[in-house]
């Protein structure tokens, strides 16, 4: 797999955490297209929806029949079977896990106004995700699984407040942008250390690649 870059080094030489994101910080942002941001996502949010299977229309028969659409979603519950009764992790499920998470990230970076790049439904554009595909026998416990979706509680309880200072930053950032055309760089870390937290949180528990238990910080 592809070497992080210096954002994947951990501070005082310890391991890189095996799940990387970072998002590159733009030296000007579009004044115009960050007005706009909230009708120019539309689109490709509705692309999400049916692929990440997310999609509702608040009636459950009509949700039914749209259902043979959807792409499927996120897999949790069939790679944690795998792990538990055959110590195994498809390498094509991990790898639409992983795309489907890089799809988000950048989905959310431009909602959140970090770039102007449309979202790229396939390339990776100035947004890294990275995770190290695990070697279950050796690194994966069969049996903890079962158990991450609690343990990972602590984390979800701090990434809920952490969202509600992400919606306060982005306002912020959204008026600097219009006025400055510039996105303020201590307001544009603090929004990617919280994405990098919460993909951490999302692989450990959610889609099964490590064990290491993720970080409390926002940094790499």
């Amino acid at each position: 797999m592809q070497e992080a870059s210096d954002d994947s080094r951990a501070a005082g030489g310890e391991t890189p955490y095996p799940v990387q994101f970072s998002v590159e910080y733009p030296e000007a942002s579009n004044r115009l297209t960050a007005l706009m941001r909230i009708v120019l996502v539309i689109p490709i949010l509705v692309v999400s929806a049916f692929v990440s299977g997310a999609f509702t229309t608040g009636n459950q028969s009509v949700d039914d029949y749209l259902a043979v659409f959807y792409a499927g979603g996120a897999l949790w519950i069939a790679p944690l079977l795998m792990i538990l009764f055959r110590q195994k992790y498809p390498r094509w499920w991990f790898d639409w896990n992983l795309e489907l998470s890089r799809f988000s990230a950048r989905i959310s970076a431009y909602i959140l106004l970090m770039r102007d790049e449309y979202p790229s439904t396939d390339e990776q554009q100035a947004v890294s995700l990275e995770i190290e595909y695990p070697d279950v026998e050796r690194q994966l416990n069969r049996f903890l699984p079962i158990v991450k979706w609690l343990l990972v509680i602590p984390h979800m309880i701090i990434l809920a407040v952490l969202a509600v200072g992400v919606l306060i930053v982005s306002v912020i950032a959204w008026l600097a942008v219009l006025t400055s055309g510039r996105y303020p760089q201590g307001l544009f870390t603090f929004v990617e250390g919280t994405l990098r937290w919460s993909f951490r949180a999302a692989a450990y528990a959610f889609m099964l690649t490590t064990d290491r238990y993720p970080p409390f910080r926002l940094s790499p």
